[in-house]
């Protein structure tokens, strides 16, 4: 699959999240495998979360087709997500919200995923659509639309305000700020920081 600048379905700068060449191929040529690897972006290693698109593709045999995985046999999927070495800690779960975030494309894209932020009015409308997303919650969407505009050169008007604290420059807050191992490491620290601030100040 060609590169193209990310409005059209590729990204802009080359993402670097998985830290494996192929599977951060996919990432940039295939919006619907970077939709995938942020779903699975919670409660594992972010770069298991975003190597699992590439993997998804191995074992499926083709490559990621958003109406293929709405109309995939349930039993199927999960039994794919289960394999050894699972896609996810919770990989049954895990297919389940994959199918769920697909059938959504499906029903309101036409099953292109690039239409989510190609086609949104501006950076309000954007974040309204990520976050109705299966799978994604308020600070994902917001992180999610950091990552689009920061690396992926998707940027409507009022895409910053839309992704709050993680849409600023110069901060290493989410993967919207990852983009080498160093970056990674940044980020890294910052949320072992907020993991002892809320340890040492519980609500």
């Amino acid at each position: 699959m060609a590169a193209a600048d990310f409005t059209e379905g590729g990204s802009a700068m080359g993402l670097n999240l998985s830290q494996i060449a192929e599977a951060d191929a996919l990432l940039d040529d295939d919006p619907l495998a970077l939709l995938i690897g942020m779903v699975l972006d919670q409660q594992i290693p972010l770069e298991r979360a975003f190597a699992a698109p590439y993997e998804l593709t191995r074992r499926l045999g083709r490559p990621l087709d958003a109406h293929a995985l709405a109309t995939a046999d349930p039993d199927a999927l999960a039994e794919v997500f289960t394999r050894q070495p699972a896609l996810h800690r919770f990989p049954g779960s895990m297919a389940r919200r994959v199918q769920q975030l697909a059938r959504l494309l499906v029903d309101k894209y036409d099953g292109q995923a690039a239409d989510v932020w190609r086609t949104a009015a501006d950076g309000r409308d954007l974040f309204r659509r990520v976050a109705e997303l299966p799978g994604f919650g308020v600070q994902k969407a917001k992180i999610f639309v950091a990552l689009l505009g920061k690396q992926c050169d998707v940027t409507p008007d009022g895409w910053r305000a839309a992704a709050g604290p993680f849409g600023e420059d110069g901060v290493f807050r989410s993967v919207a700020d990852i983009t080498d191992q160093a970056t990674r490491d940044r980020v890294r620290d910052y949320k072992k920081q907020l993991k002892l601030a809320a340890k040492l100040n519980p609500v």
